[in-house]
């Protein structure tokens, strides 16, 4: 039996699988880093420790596996989108990597619309100026630490930056690209006017491959320290939300994701490269060649609730802290919560607005809370689902990964509030699933991604909305969606005592 590795380089932890040509996971290996945020508003990591923390995974693959090493054909990577890392002369990291949730970039973001005019921007990149994108954070480095700027002589994207450590090659490939603002995402280049109004010079944007592409085989170093043969391919691979669709096999037109991860995702397929969604959404280069998908993006989906769980219940797991939620009534008893821990990006795109409970009472029970964070999250994942709906797509049928498809609750929250099928898959590991299948297409076990997908993709369950619960949800989402125009104001004054 042949295997590939799925490596999935999150905001907390790099996941590593092990998947065989059934499409069957036979290993899962997870290794957690810290984040470092020196204040308000600031996201970093250092990109050293994905090296380190992947090498040890992929190490404790390894020793686990009863095949030969040569049996494990390709490794294929998934990884957080818009992480800007900078490299010098000698590819020796400048600066810690600033993340895609970092928020410190509003004024760059006024200066790129200054420049370059947000029907020009969206012409070429598809995506309007945001904190989280990649160029904002390079003229942030530009102005405020440009003996470093100075210093760069290439930019890279973090899992682009994890797989040269493992091969030697320094690439990017077009789907982690397309969330740069510095690729013209139509004609699948670089954008060298968009380089000369900034004055970033063209070669600071490292070559292009395919997602499938292969880019090199490991370092002998590497394999040494790994277990893993030399002889081992390693392919492009994506971004976390193209390979989350591979992984779940959103590969034609109509298929529609949902995924819950740090951040979460409405994620919807484009056969074309023209459609206009006026930057409400996302608009990035597909992990399938040649081919595209929308995006509506929650900041703080499933960090929402992380956070609440190690404020609230630091020393319980979340099962524990799910367990009752059921037995909530739809509304949390009059509790209302948006999800605004870290600004919000679909469809608001405000870096200051913060989240809130709407409701308290002295009868409200932790459980209640808890629920209110769920059903929070789920109203911002449902503004996406507007967005599409209001541009003519039919979504019907939203398959679910990730954090929000672990509870049974939660999914027929979704399929309630998002009036749709909810679908969930036998793998809940999209991204790595997605990264794993990259490269199963890349060694050559399949003649497109679509037939891989028929293999390795499978559903087991599906939720159909209850019609009663539908019409209660819609009169708390239009309550809901009131919330973020009632609070903007007093978000921006609070502005002045976040430390």
């Amino acid at each position: 039996m042949k295997y590939v590795i799925g490596v999935d380089l999150g905001t907390s932890a790099v996941k590593i699988l092990l998947v065989n040509k059934d499409g069957k996971v036979c290993q899962e290996v997870s290794k957690s880093y810290p984040l470092i945020q020196e204040k308000s508003g600031y996201s970093e990591q250092d990109p050293e420790e994905w090296v380190v923390k992947t090498v040890e995974g992929i190490k404790e693959l390894v020793q686990g596996f009863d095949g030969k090493a040569e049996d494990i054909e390709g490794i294929s990577f998934s990884g957080q989108m818009h992480g800007l890392v900078l490299l010098d002369e000698q590819n020796e990291i400048i600066r810690n990597s600033i993340l895609w949730n970092d928020t410190r970039t509003s004024e760059q973001c006024r200066q790129i619309y200054e420049a370059v005019g947000k029907e020009k921007l969206l012409s070429i990149t598809k995506n309007p100026a945001l904190e989280g994108f990649t160029l904002p954070k390079l003229l942030w480095v530009k102005e405020h630490e440009p003996e470093n700027f100075e210093k760069a002589s290439v930019f890279l994207l973090p899992k682009d930056y994890l797989r040269y450590r493992l091969t030697g090659q320094i690439h990017s490939e077009y789907s982690d690209a397309a969330g740069t603002l510095l690729l013209n995402v139509g004609e699948k280049k670089w954008s060298t006017e968009i380089c000369e109004i900034f004055g970033i010079k063209p070669e600071l944007c490292p070559p292009l491959a395919e997602s499938h592409g292969h880019v090199g085989n490991i370092t002998s170093d590497v394999a040494l320290q790994t277990g893993l043969a030399e002889s081992t391919k390693v392919f492009a691979g994506g971004a976390d939300n193209a390979c989350g669709a591979i992984g779940s096999g959103i590969l034609a037109e109509g298929r529609t994701l949902c995924s819950v991860g740090t951040s979460g995702v409405v994620l919807s397929y484009e056969e074309r490269n023209d459609q206009d969604f006026e930057g409400k959404v996302h608009y990035f280069n597909h992990g399938e060649e040649n081919a595209y998908y929308t995006m509506g993006v929650t900041l703080a989906a499933g960090y929402s609730l992380s956070w609440f769980k190690d404020t609230f219940a630091k020393d319980e797991e979340f099962d524990s802290l799910l367990a009752h939620i059921d037995q909530v009534p739809i509304g949390a008893n009059g509790l209302l919560f948006t999800p605004y821990l870290a600004g919000e990006r679909t469809p608001y795109a405000d870096a200051l607005i913060r989240g809130s409970f709407i409701g308290m009472d002295a009868s409200h029970q932790r459980r209640d809370f808890v629920r209110s964070v769920l059903e929070g999250i789920t109203f911002s994942l449902n503004e996406s689902i507007e967005i599409f709906r209001e541009n003519g797509k039919k979504i019907d049928t939203v398959i679910s990964i990730g954090g929000g498809a672990k509870n049974e609750t939660w999914l027929q929250m979704q399929a309630d509030i998002f009036n749709a099928k909810i679908v969930k898959l036998s793998s809940e590991q999209g991204p790595g699933m997605g990264a794993a299948m990259l490269a199963a297409y890349g060694c050559g076990w399949f003649s497109s991604l679509q037939q891989c997908a028929e293999h390795f993709v499978e559903a087991v369950k599906t939720y159909e909305p209850i019609e009663a619960n539908v019409g209660q949800y819609q009169k708390l989402f239009s309550l809901y969606k009131q919330v973020y125009q009632q609070t903007r104001e007093l978000n921006e004054q609070l502005q002045e005592f976040r430390k």
